[in-house]
């Protein structure tokens, strides 16, 4: 339903590279990808997803050196989630890390921290949710 193409600078588009592109959609019920703008504030921005989340990317697109931090519901149990791993890292997962803290919440998720990567404030951070119950209807009774 919509196209992707790339512009004419280095970054996407240098001849003589190689480049990989994942691209997604948000199908409801099952995913959301999309991004949001922190606030700098442990009381962060809530992101609606229409789901609980049971697997979560978050990372900052303006700031340098920001990590790939992964959440998910078999790491972290319970609220709050502050057992990450760090995707664009070697080493091992960060587990009761004070400050990579999320709160998956039955309708979205929502940072519990003012760390950089996931609520910095007037950045743009990008994300990508996967539900728990993936279902469109799944808390219909």
């Amino acid at each position: 339903s919509s196209v992707f193409s790339v512009g004419p600078n280095n970054a996407e588009n240098q001849s003589g590279i190689n480049y990989v592109f994942y691209c997604f959609h948000s199908v409801e019920g099952y995913s959301k990808f999309g991004s949001y703008h922190g606030n700098g504030l442990a009381d962060g921005t809530f992101i609606y997803t229409g789901f609980r989340p049971a697997w979560l990317m978050i990372k900052s697109d303006a700031l340098a050196g920001t990590n790939w931090n992964i959440f998910d519901n078999k790491r972290s149990t319970f609220n709050l989630t502050n057992d990450a791993i760090f995707g664009s890292q070697s080493n091992t997962e960060y587990v009761n890390n004070s400050s990579t803290v999320v709160d998956m919440l039955a309708n979205g998720f929502k940072a519990r921290s003012t760390y950089g990567d996931l609520n910095q404030a007037a950045h743009k951070i990008i994300y990508f949710a996967f539900a728990e119950a993936p279902f469109k209807f799944a808390n219909a009774r």
